[in-house]
């Protein structure tokens, strides 16, 4: 263990007792580097594919919006993922300001949360990794008493971090938790890059032997044995798989006319479910906008039921023509891509920046 609670805790100063890495119940399978070099960049990478870590249990249990389960498929066999541009710096920013998100950790609470050793690997279930982001010391000892997740959030996630923790980091806090042994752990928000939330989550044995089952099972069937997870309901999954291959647009695939027709139908049903719901909805809704009439909103005892004003999409073709002399006033020249031009000069280029559009025909098969 440290010897001062200031300083950070090297690798170099681990022995080989489980212990002495902070967490009673796992070994360290990488010591910590550098993930900018490219060298060490691989090499976490080859060791991380080989187990599951807590950023990955919500993707497995389809409770994270970005990736889902077969995100994580594809990246433990080694297949690169493509990650939105939002996502990609919303992580790039997380982890340069991660030092500075530990400072205010520890100003705030004077609980010390320093650099831990490295990727560590549960001791009876080697599959279980955890790599911890900080852990936090005891003030006067320097021993280490919980794991410290850090995370940066955007300013509308707010109100999700008031009151506790959202599913994703209160799940991976748990996984570190089941990994190393530790009775409790942190999970720390910066919000909107001047809000700082934090939160401590106490260990729940029950939900922890749910998740080492939940995951367990599914590394097995997934990763060790290799069979791909089946497809969910997630609009990142969606996205994934229209980027997921080199499209050829004229090879053709033979289906089973039974797996096709029960597809089909399961998917005309849900569409004239959808349909019927939707205009349930709708006729709701006009039945509110009558009860408003020219009010732009309805009350109940002075409480705000809902409201029906101006606000939403800007309608260009109705001043255009109502208003042709503010139009042509307020117009401007906008540079935008001939994607005419792109598509007859660049077209391999172009077809890889399409998306993949799914179509089913009207017609019975």
């Amino acid at each position: 263990m440290p010897q001062q609670a200031s300083q950070p805790w090297t690798p170099a100063e681990a022995t080989s007792d489980a212990v002495a890495y902070g967490a009673p119940t796992a070994r360290l399978l990488l010591p910590a580097g550098d993930l900018n070099d490219p060298e060490y960049r691989a090499q976490w990478e080859h060791v991380r594919r080989s187990g599951i870590g807590g950023s990955e249990v919500a993707k497995i249990l389809g409770l994270n919006k970005y990736q889902g389960p077969r995100h994580v498929y594809e990246e433990k066999h080694g297949r690169p993922v493509p990650m939105g541009a939002e996502l990609s710096e919303y992580a790039e920013v997380g982890l340069e300001i991660e030092d500075f998100i530990a400072h205010l950790f520890t100003k705030r609470t004077g609980i010390p949360a320093v650099p831990t050793p490295g990727m560590l690997a549960n001791i009876d279930r080697p599959w279980m990794r955890s790599n911890v982001d900080r852990y936090a010391l005891d003030p006067e000892t320097g021993a280490v008493l919980a794991p410290v997740e850090l995370k940066n959030r955007s300013a509308y996630q707010l109100a999700d971090w008031e009151d506790g923790v959202p599913d994703a980091p209160a799940l991976q806090v748990h996984w570190n938790m089941a990994v190393g042994g530790w009775p409790y752990g942190w999970a720390v928000a910066l919000v909107g890059g001047n809000t700082l939330r934090y939160h401590r989550i106490e260990r729940d044995e029950e939900l922890i032997a749910t998740l080492i089952d939940v995951c367990g099972r599914w590394y097995r069937r997934h990763i060790v044995e290799g069979f791909p997870p089946p497809a969910d309901g997630l609009e990142a999954t969606k996205e994934l798989l229209g980027r997921l291959w080199n499209v050829k647009p004229t090879h053709v695939i033979d289906v089973p006319r039974l797996k096709a027709e029960k597809l089909r139908k399961r998917r005309a049903a849900l569409a004239a479910q959808i349909k019927e719901l939707d205009d349930q909805k709708t006729t709701v809704e006009n039945e509110m906008r009558l009860v408003c009439g020219a009010a732009g909103v309805a009350e109940v005892d002075g409480k705000k039921a809902w409201s029906y004003v101006p606000n939403g999409t800007f309608s260009a073709k109705q001043l255009e023509k109502e208003y042709p002399a503010i139009a042509a006033q307020c117009r401007k020249t906008v540079e935008v891509l001939d994607m005419d031009l792109i598509k007859e000069k660049y077209p391999a280029e172009y077809e890889a920046c399409r998306a993949r559009v799914l179509r089913v025909p009207a017609k019975e098969l």
